[in-house]
């Protein structure tokens, strides 16, 4: 059973690190189209049509894939004054707790960005692009994330069986 749930795990890690790494190629459109357009306002004083909207979905894009692997990595912001001063144990429950809290959180985010991206049926103003793929994109990125924060609880409560806590 644990070499299943190893495998899992490196199987999702593989896809977070791979989803991470087309948001970050898509850094490069977005900081040509930005320098481009700064360019052509700055020394023709025209700027590129539609560069605001196309940044917007960029850098959304960008954020969405790459949150599952700042989870792999632990690199989102933690407060811990609290917690250090909690025996192991404690802060192992603890972080439990809040991750139960998040799969709960991003569960919901999961089920209202998968909603409203099939219903819907907008396109953005200038470029008239349409907003359901960004809107699925939450749902997309959310599940990764939530995956993610699954296999934290997994570990947490094997180290807390195994008496490592």
């Amino acid at each position: 059973m644990m070499w299943v749930l190893s495998k899992l795990k490196k199987e999702i890690q593989r896809w977070d690190r791979t989803v991470c790494f087309v948001g970050m190629f898509l850094l490069i459109p977005l900081m040509l189209l930005t320098t481009c357009d700064v360019i052509a306002r700055g020394f023709f004083r025209k700027p590129i049509p539609g560069t605001f909207e196309l940044s917007e979905y960029l850098l959304a894009t960008f954020i969405l894939l790459g949150v599952a692997y700042t989870q792999q990595v632990k690199g989102h912001v933690g407060v811990s004054f609290f917690t250090s001063r909690l025996s192991s144990m404690n802060q192992t429950l603890c972080k439990m707790i809040i991750t139960l809290l998040s799969l709960f959180i991003i569960a919901i985010v999961v089920w209202q960005g998968f909603s409203e991206g099939i219903g819907e049926r907008t396109v953005s103003d200038m470029l008239r692009i349409p907003q359901y793929p960004f809107r699925l994109l939450v749902a997309f990125g959310g599940s990764l994330l939530w995956l993610e924060l699954l296999i934290d609880l997994i570990d947490s409560i094997g180290s807390l069986i195994k008496g490592e806590a």
